[in-house]
């Protein structure tokens, strides 16, 4: 549905007007899951409504993903955020684009669950001049005028870390390696795995042995690491693409009465709290950060586009690396 700019700012001066009506009261944020005053949008600004589309709730990634996005877009800020879960779906997240469109949302925000299948829904929001804006994950579309930027992490950069841990630490050693791969078909588990493979690719004594999706959840990552288990008589290494799979695998190696860490060692990507903390103690052995804490950078862009202005095509997050010693000295001030 095609929507001028003169009905968007209408329905986004009806909202602030409402917001305004509401902040008497202290409530508990509705779709911003925040406590709102009436500080920040007592001066009559019109707030800017953001139309956002989260992946799911499958990980603890995931988790402080949208709880620093919900923070920080709220209307204290300046923001009416309209939030919406698509459950892992990609058909949940393109009804969700659809409604924002016909709601007239000033920006539509979200990360896509696969990386094809856009162009469609994309080019909706385009004819009714709705800017978007990728975080987290990229989509695969030739036409890069669909989406005013992607904001979010090098994926490849992080497999590759991963990679280059695992060619430090084992050398010449003939090495037998499980991966747990993410969400089939979306960008961190594509680009994870291609930065892990160019990582050990001149290393032939590095050999992947077993492959398979665990869908970056705790519960598949165990599942799957199970059969590994029982297919595979030798496992020296787990490469897990997210904490929660590895933390998965470290339950089924567990099991299995082997010693995670030292009998079969296990490298992930993410660094939230449990993984942390699982390296703290010895179970992994590497993570290469994921930082999920994308709300302020995410807001600085709607603000940016809402006032003309054209930001970065491409705004890569900084990320590190962390071995035992340095998640334990991490883990104190840990925001996630």
């Amino acid at each position: 549905m095609s929507h001028s700019k003169h009905k968007r700012i209408s329905v986004v001066g009806a909202l602030a007007a409402t917001a305004l009506m509401a902040l008497a009261a202290c409530s508990s944020g509705g779709s911003t899951g925040t406590t709102t005053s009436g500080a920040a949008a007592g001066s009559g600004d019109k707030l800017i409504t953001v139309g956002f589309s989260q992946v799911g709730s499958e990980s603890g990634w995931r988790a402080a993903n949208t709880k620093d996005i919900q923070e920080t877009l709220t209307k204290e800020n300046g923001f009416d955020l309209k939030f919406s879960d698509a459950q892992q779906k990609q058909e949940n997240q393109i009804q969700a684009i659809r409604t924002y469109i016909a709601q007239g949302v000033d920006v539509i925000a979200f990360s896509p669950v696969v990386e094809s299948g856009w162009d469609a829904v994309l080019e909706e929001a385009k004819a009714a001049k709705i800017p978007v804006v990728l975080t987290d994950r990229a989509v695969d579309s030739k036409d890069t005028s669909l989406y005013v930027t992607f904001l979010g992490s090098d994926f490849i950069k992080e497999g590759k870390a991963a990679g280059d841990w695992a060619v430090t630490e084992f050398g010449d050693k003939p090495t037998n390696i499980v991966e747990l791969q993410g969400t089939t078909g979306s960008a961190p588990a594509n680009d994870r795995m291609a930065g892990f493979k160019e990582a050990i690719a001149s290393h032939t004594n590095l050999k992947i042995i077993a492959s398979q999706t665990g869908n970056f959840t705790r519960s598949e990552g165990k599942t799957v690491m199970e059969g590994f288990l029982q297919a595979n008589p030798s496992i020296d290494l787990v490469f897990a693409h997210n904490d929660d799979m590895g933390l998965g695998a470290i339950e089924a190696i567990e099991a299995a009465g082997k010693v995670p860490g030292k009998d079969i060692k296990i490298v992930t990507v993410d660094a939230v709290h449990d993984g942390m903390q699982a390296l703290a103690d010895g179970k992994i052995n590497f993570i290469a950060e994921c930082s999920p804490l994308l709300g302020q950078q995410l807001a600085d862009v709607v603000k940016q586009v809402m006032a003309g202005k054209t930001p970065e095509k491409r705004i890569i997050t900084t990320e590190t690396t962390f071995t035992q010693e340095q998640a334990k000295a991490a883990l104190p001030t840990r925001k996630y």
